[in-house]
């Protein structure tokens, strides 16, 4: 049996400054600050391990991060996967608020949307953080 492909995009509009949420999203080192469930991040070059709750270290290639556009993308390379692209975009617009959409293409499609729950998990935790909330 072929394994599928999936595409999920998870989206929140946060009050705040698109500089403010950049900070959060654009700084790879600041992965386990906003999305539940990671515990640690570490940062060498353009490779990016994160490790979960349980231990598991996840290994990550960075693969954009353009701070005029506002969006971040990254590839985990761990064995789970056979293809897998995120991507995160921050648009601010212009009224005080942004919208920050998460988006994954995986194989197999399941893992995509086991990692596009957590995105949205992610992005719910980031608008609380922005917001002042918990």
């Amino acid at each position: 049996m072929t394994a599928v492909r999936a595409s999920i995009r998870r989206d929140v509009r946060i009050r705040g400054s698109a500089d403010d949420i950049w900070a959060y999203v654009g700084n790879a080192a600041r992965l386990a600050e906003w999305w539940p469930g990671i515990t640690s991040c570490t940062v060498d070059g353009d490779t990016r391990t994160i490790t979960m709750g349980s231990g598991l270290a996840v290994p990550e290639k960075i693969l954009l991060v353009d701070d005029i556009d506002r969006r971040f993308q990254y590839r985990i390379t761990g064995p789970l996967f056979r293809e897998h692209t995120s991507t995160i975009d921050v648009h601010d617009l212009g009224d005080g608020t942004c919208l920050v959409v998460y988006s994954i293409d995986a194989e197999p499609s399941t893992m995509a949307l086991v990692i596009g729950g957590a995105g949205g998990n992610a992005l719910a935790h980031l608008r609380d953080l922005i917001e002042g909330g918990s």
